[in-house]
């Protein structure tokens, strides 16, 4: 399970991304202070830090590099700020992304797995399994209990990004975003079309799902039926 650290000091804006998080399956923490936020750093080593600017105690820059200090861990920095010289300011000082206040939880999970891929390095696995799945990123082919699915380009993009995150729920206007290259919002059937189509080749359906689960209004995500 992915750790989130969310530094914030407003509550209801800490309290609602950590819950939203939390229901992707991340597993959250979170401070209100920055000193508080750089101690949690080093004592608990999130494998991701979501850092407020606006601190109470201490500037949010200053915390950023206090956390760079003593940690290589991704941090994705929150802020008003959208001049070229705030965000300039901001990768300067440390961060490894950033997000425009005010954004979702879903536009924000979505930066989280994107820093997690580019932190992740040459030394990811290009090969997936999943119980009787097999996903091979390499070779662009997917194969069930030895049999290959026969996927188009699409249905492996869709397949390949729901099982390199097992068991997190991902919002159907990401995978719009991510694999349609589709910008965030408004409802397209693209998805439930392609999701259908894949369920076939699985061997599954949306009343008998198997891999295959969504959560009507939250959204998709990929499951070990073996588990």
């Amino acid at each position: 399970m992915v750790s989130v650290l969310l530094i914030e000091d407003d509550q209801r804006i800490r309290q609602s991304l950590a819950t939203a998080l939390a229901d992707l399956g991340y597993d959250v923490r979170s401070t209100s202070t920055g000193i508080a936020g750089v101690e949690e750093a080093v004592t608990s080593a999130p494998d991701v830090v979501v850092l407020d600017l606006g601190l109470p105690d201490v500037g949010g820059d200053e915390i950023l590099k206090m956390i760079r200090s003593v940690s290589g861990v991704p941090v994705i920095v929150a802020t008003a700020q959208d001049d070229e010289v705030g965000i300039v300011r901001v990768f300067d000082s440390g961060a490894d992304d950033y997000v425009i206040k005010p954004f979702s939880s879903d536009h924000l999970a979505a930066r989280i797995r994107a820093v997690l891929r580019r932190s992740s390095g040459d030394g990811v696995d290009t090969e997936i399994r999943i119980a009787d799945l097999v996903v091979d990123l390499a070779a662009r082919e997917a194969v069930l209990g030895g049999r290959s699915l026969g996927l188009t380009g699409k249905e492996f993009d869709l397949l390949s990004y729901l099982a390199a995150r097992p068991g997190m729920m991902i919002p159907k206007r990401e995978l719009m975003a991510e694999i349609w290259r589709q910008p965030y919002g408004g409802a397209d059937k693209t998805v439930d079309v392609h999701l259908s189509w894949l369920r076939r080749k699985l061997g599954e359906s949306a009343s008998e799902p198997r891999f295959i689960h969504t959560r009507r209004g939250v959204g998709v995500k990929l499951v070990d039926p073996s588990a």
